[in-house]
């Protein structure tokens, strides 16, 4: 008789089950936490690629600078006509594509001075009360409509906004506008694990984008073409800058806020600063002999009531006692004058229009292609029309 196997029990059988189970999800977990690494390298990898694109694409774009003394609010006769000054420098900076506005103290920061605080392209700045006034209402007339109410509470110093004539600027789109990149801000509905945030566009319906952002914040966002089914928008979060260097149209101006004179050039956001600096005044030379060399970032300096020598005069930083010294050209961008006087807001007009014709970038945008740059967010697909 052949010798019986000895039979396991139930109990011995139930723990090679539970070990085997227990295996499986070890190995199940490893490929899951394996497959989220991927994920992630892969987002990581996409982000700074992005982000290497965005920089290169801001290191090839030639830009212009404009600086003007928030010191031009105080002799505006009522607030009414206070806030209209500021929108017309706001009208004339849009018209001629001005990439940066810088309002400077042309009194240096005087102790005496009512000093308010501003967030600016830089942080949070503490300054004379008539420059933050102006910054503010440039800051405000350069959001596109829709994000204002996100951005910009109710202020004593945008308290006329309702008088102040639209930018009506490329980036301050329409509902029905069909445009690849739009300004957004960052809700605060919530999202599922491992997905983007959901962005407010001006459209209908909320964007998804491929990053988690903190609600609440400004950001750029270049639109995908719709799946041919689906309901669902979504975007890539890109740089500022990456408009317009992408698509050759306008996307507005940042606004920076400084002290004094000294520090219109000393807090330049780029890296190596203005390589071109063209101060303005009656007493410089005539714009007519004037070449403009090649340059990336050029910076136009406005002066005040007084002109440019009283803010060189009270600022403590400079050396200098001619102002001639300190920009690279001094122009008198209308020789022979009427007027014994021509207002800064009358300035900005008259010298842009003299010098674009004899502006030199280096680094031009591209030139718009409509066909390319814009999106049938209702067929999913580029459109021609």
């Amino acid at each position: 008789m052949a010798p019986t196997q000895d039979k396991k029990s139930w109990k011995e059988i139930n723990k090679t089950h539970k070990e085997q189970r227990k295996k499986w999800k070890e190995e199940n977990l490893v490929k899951k936490l394996k497959k989220k690494e991927q994920k992630e390298q892969a987002a990581t990898d996409f982000t700074k690629q992005q982000e290497q694109d965005n920089i290169s694409y801001l290191k090839n774009l030639s830009t212009v600078s404009i600086a003007v003394p928030g010191s031009i609010l105080e002799n505006a006769q009522s607030e009414e006509l206070l806030t209209y000054l500021a929108g017309q420098i706001a009208r004339a900076a849009c018209i001629f594509q001005v990439d940066e506005i810088v309002v400077f103290d042309d009194y240096a920061d005087a102790a005496n001075a009512k000093k308010s605080t501003i967030e600016d392209i830089s942080g949070l700045k503490s300054v004379r009360h008539s420059c933050v006034q102006l910054g503010r209402i440039l800051q405000y007339l350069e959001c596109p409509q829709y994000l204002r109410k996100h951005f910009f509470p109710i202020h004593k110093d945008l308290h006329y906004a309702g008088i102040l004539n639209p930018l009506d600027a490329p980036h301050h789109l329409r509902q029905n506008d069909n445009f690849i990149f739009r300004e957004g801000v960052v809700t605060n509905k919530p999202v599922k694990p491992g997905r983007g945030s959901l962005v407010n566009v001006g459209l209908l319906q909320d964007v998804g984008v491929d990053k988690l952002l903190t609600p609440g914040i400004r950001c750029t966002v270049k639109l995908l073409p719709q799946a041919e089914n689906s309901k669902k928008i979504k975007g890539l979060i890109v740089g500022p800058n990456l408009p317009r260097q992408e698509t050759g149209v306008y996307w507005g101006y940042t606004v920076r806020l400084a002290n004094s004179l000294s520090q219109v050039f000393s807090q330049c956001p780029y890296k190596k600063g203005y390589d071109v600096t063209i101060g303005t005044s009656d007493k410089g030379s005539s714009v007519d002999e004037f070449e403009c060399p090649s340059y990336r970032h050029l910076l136009i300096v406005f002066g005040g009531l007084q002109g440019l020598e009283v803010a060189l005069e009270n600022d403590e930083v400079l050396n200098v006692d001619d102002p001639k010294l300190l920009f690279d050209y001094y122009l008198n961008t209308l020789p022979d004058q009427g007027s014994r006087t021509i207002r800064t807001e009358e300035a900005i007009l008259v010298t842009m229009s003299a010098l674009r014709p004899r502006f030199s970038p280096k680094y031009s945008p591209t030139p718009f292609v409509k066909e390319q740059h814009c999106l049938n967010l209702n067929k999913g697909e580029e459109t021609s029309q």
